[in-house]
């Protein structure tokens, strides 16, 4: 049916206000879960340095009465270390953008501040989880895959282990399919080498894997439960219980089997947000942040690499 004739309606009318909500919804993956599983720390130079103290294998202990005793061969403690990575992102806004009426926001800088710190925390993440080395020209801290001791990896053919000692990046191999026997084969060298690890971090496509894995159990479900659990987020195995965490930022290639308390991120100069010199009608500011990833002690964790 038709409007009457000369009927003022809202698609011909001028002066309507717009209907514009103050929700701003933001939708991008944000979570940074190894930055926030890792104890946070103090760094006092560009080279951050650490040692870490292994035991002697054991052995029979068995002397003759009355025998002299010597001292025995010392273990030598080992110094490990790794670069500062400065961090930053700035933001520069108008005069007039700041002071129009907005919707969502009072302050566009403000605003602006907030995406970066996010979009720079998502940074940190990636960093944290690269295969990359201990560079000083800009400086880039190792990340987590370049901190794997070769004893506790599954890899694929061709596969060479980083040396974080000599601060050589690994070698990666050829990718297979991610397999529960490939997880227990990582967890049995991981906990033989002392590591005693209580997170699965892996990726999302290696997650759905994941949760197929059968362990030693039958998998049954109630005829009058209308709810399908088809995820796993705990896995207990004979070394110990890991809860499964997914992370969007690391390689998709790797499975981390770690031991939190073993990491930790040494800050070198903590979050700080500066105003940068004003050069037209525009305001600028930074944030940043300098600091590095600490293998406290790496042979306390282990990985499934090389996965498709």
């Amino acid at each position: 049916m038709a409007a009457p004739t000369n009927t003022q309606s809202s698609t011909s009318a001028v002066g309507n206000r717009e209907d514009l909500t103050d929700i701003i919804d933001r939708i991008t993956p944000s979570e940074t879960p190894f930055y926030s599983m890792i104890k946070k720390t103090k760094a006092t130079g560009t080279l951050h340095e650490w040692q870490t103290q292994a035991l002697r294998a054991a052995q029979l202990n068995a002397h003759a009465e009355g025998d002299d005793t010597t001292a025995t061969a010392v273990t030598q403690q080992v110094r490990l270390g790794n670069r500062t990575q400065i961090l930053k992102e700035a933001a520069s806004v108008s005069g007039t953008q700041e002071n129009v009426d907005k919707a969502g926001q009072k302050s566009e800088m403000n605003k602006q501040l907030a995406l970066k710190g996010a979009e720079l925390k998502l940074d940190i993440e990636y960093s944290l989880t690269r295969n990359s080395t201990a560079a000083t020209a800009p400086r880039t801290m190792r990340g987590l895959t370049g901190w794997m001791d070769a004893a506790n990896v599954n890899a694929g053919a061709g596969y060479v282990a980083p040396n974080y000692q000599s601060n050589v990046a690994q070698t990666d191999g050829t990718q297979r399919a991610f397999t529960e026997t490939l997880l227990k084969d990582t967890l049995q060298k991981t906990y033989i080498s002392g590591g005693r690890p209580t997170v699965l971090m892996l990726g999302a496509v290696p997650k759905q894997t994941f949760s197929t894995f059968t362990g030693n159990a039958t998998r049954q479900k109630d005829a009058d439960d209308s709810k399908l659990n088809a995820t796993i987020e705990i896995y207990r195995s004979d070394f110990g219980t890991l809860s499964a965490v997914i992370n969007l930022q690391q390689r998709a290639r790797d499975v981390f089997v770690l031991q939190p308390d073993k990491w930790a991120f040494a800050v070198l100069r903590p979050w700080e947000k500066s105003p940068l010199a004003k050069t037209g009608d525009s305001e600028r500011m930074q944030i940043l942040l300098e600091g590095t990833l600490e293998a406290i002690n790496p042979k306390a964790n282990g990985a499934v690499l090389d996965i498709s």
